[in-house]
């Protein structure tokens, strides 16, 4: 005897098959059922009820779709003692057992009326890049089941698909194999899902119904063969580190102050034949002003304006594409300022240093001189400065002079020249010690 408990002093008992225990499931609150019934197959079958006491009045209910409103008084129950007994389950169908003033509802299901049979599956590729079709030759409609108010409700056979794709690791920067698993709650002549980006075999097992009664079924498919392509991108731009620069760019923005040195990658899945980095000057790429067919590029970007940068890919038969983000790149116009007093040795760190102030200067000569036209320093990056000192001794206060030639982004030409005073520490003398103290 399989014996089900629906409450504390009552209890629902099958009788028939000894081998398959009864599968169990309870429903939402809003069925109104306190129990829905699986039985292996409900043939030769008798559902029993045992009362609280052998003097509960007890009367059998059976429903179907319309609800528990309609339901019929079941008379051919027999009776001994506290134990009241349906012979021969009438399958799927809802019963009310009523035990004086209180009522339990359950729901019976036939499980040989929905036996899950699958024969076999193919995977079918129909040229559609975003999603693969998996014919089924088999058997598993949906386990239906009504609740006391006539809503139809569908016990789930959590059938699993299981197959191989493709997913990005970010930590890695790879596409690694990952062993995919879908939960499907009834048998479909077609299955359609997202297309995996490898070439991958598909596993239906279930349902848990049969894996309940140790039954369960595997059926592989043949190799699926992807067509589905995808990239990921990223786009990463030198920082540099002098603080004399304006608008060097930051990590959220691409350009800012040429040069600007950015290097473009791209990742892409199994399924890619062609590939290549394109530039455009137009958001819409409706003209490509220069492709590129590496993975990885690097450029040096020195004109001033504004490019878009992206990543096509395709499959051998061109039919399936991918793009990546577009990528705006914005160079800055130049701009060139020349201080004209520093202090070297004063407080380092303070105004220590002399430093142009630029933007976008993509070449530069800078040259250093003092009164006699001796060349003191040369400089051949905005970047550099002068630390104010002449074969490593910081030159006297005074008067020097600086010539520059230098290019914009733009084109512009610089020739500049300009005084450059440098403000020391001089001695003066304390009256009242007599000794030399230095000030500026």
């Amino acid at each position: 005897m399989l014996m089900a408990w629906i409450g504390v002093n009552a209890q629902v008992a099958f009788t028939g098959d000894e081998s398959h225990k009864i599968f169990e499931e309870v429903p939402a609150k809003n069925t109104g059922l306190d129990m829905v019934y699986v039985l292996y197959d409900s043939q030769q079958n008798n559902m029993q009820y045992t009362a609280g006491s052998s003097n509960a009045t007890v009367k059998w209910y059976k429903f179907g779709a319309t609800g528990g409103a309609y339901a019929e008084e079941i008379t051919s129950i027999e009776r001994n003692g506290n134990v009241s007994v349906l012979k021969s389950v009438i399958p799927n169908s809802g019963y009310i057992i009523e035990e004086n003033t209180n009522r339990k509802y359950v729901w019976v299901v036939n499980y040989a009326d929905y036996r899950l049979r699958v024969n076999s599956i193919e995977a079918v590729n129909d040229g559609d890049c975003s999603s693969a079709t998996l014919n089924v030759q088999g058997e598993g409609d949906a386990i239906v089941y009504y609740s006391i108010n006539g809503a139809r409700k569908v016990l789930d056979r959590k059938l699993k698909l299981i197959y191989n794709n493709l997913v990005w690791n970010e930590t890695d920067m790879m596409w690694n194999s990952e062993t995919q698993e879908e939960e499907l709650q009834e048998l479909k002549s077609a299955i359609s899902l997202p297309a995996p980006y490898c070439n991958t075999t598909f596993t239906l097992t279930g349902d848990r119904f049969l894996e309940y009664w140790g039954e369960g079924i595997s059926v592989t498919s043949d190799e699926y063969q992807t067509q589905a392509v995808t990239v990921t991108t990223r786009a990463e731009q030198e920082q540099k580190e002098a603080d004399n620069q304006v608008g060097g760019g930051d990590e959220t923005t691409l350009g800012g102050s040429a040069p600007a040195v950015i290097t473009f990658s791209a990742y892409y899945t199994d399924a890619v034949a062609t590939k290549e980095w394109q530039m455009s000057h137009d958001a819409e790429f409706e003209e490509i002003a220069d492709r590129r067919n590496e993975d990885e590029i690097t450029i040096t970007f020195e004109e001033a304006g504004t490019t878009f940068w992206r990543f096509v890919c395709s499959n051998a038969t061109g039919e399936c594409s991918a793009y990546s983000d577009v990528y705006q790149v914005n160079i800055g116009e130049s701009m060139l300022k020349c201080p004209n007093a520093f202090s070297p040795g004063v407080t380092e760190g303070v105004n220590d240093e002399w430093k142009v102030s630029y933007k976008s200067i993509v070449k530069f000569k800078c040259w250093i001189f003092n009164t006699w036209g001796v060349q003191l320093c040369e400089l051949n990056d905005p970047s550099q400065g002068w630390d104010g000192k002449y074969k490593g001794k910081i030159v006297k206060p005074g008067v020097y002079y600086y010539v520059i030639d230098a290019e914009g982004s733009e084109g512009k030409k610089y020739k500049l020249k300009g005084d450059i005073n440098v403000v020391g520490l001089r001695k003066e003398r304390n009256t009242e010690s007599g000794e030399g103290e230095i000030t500026e």
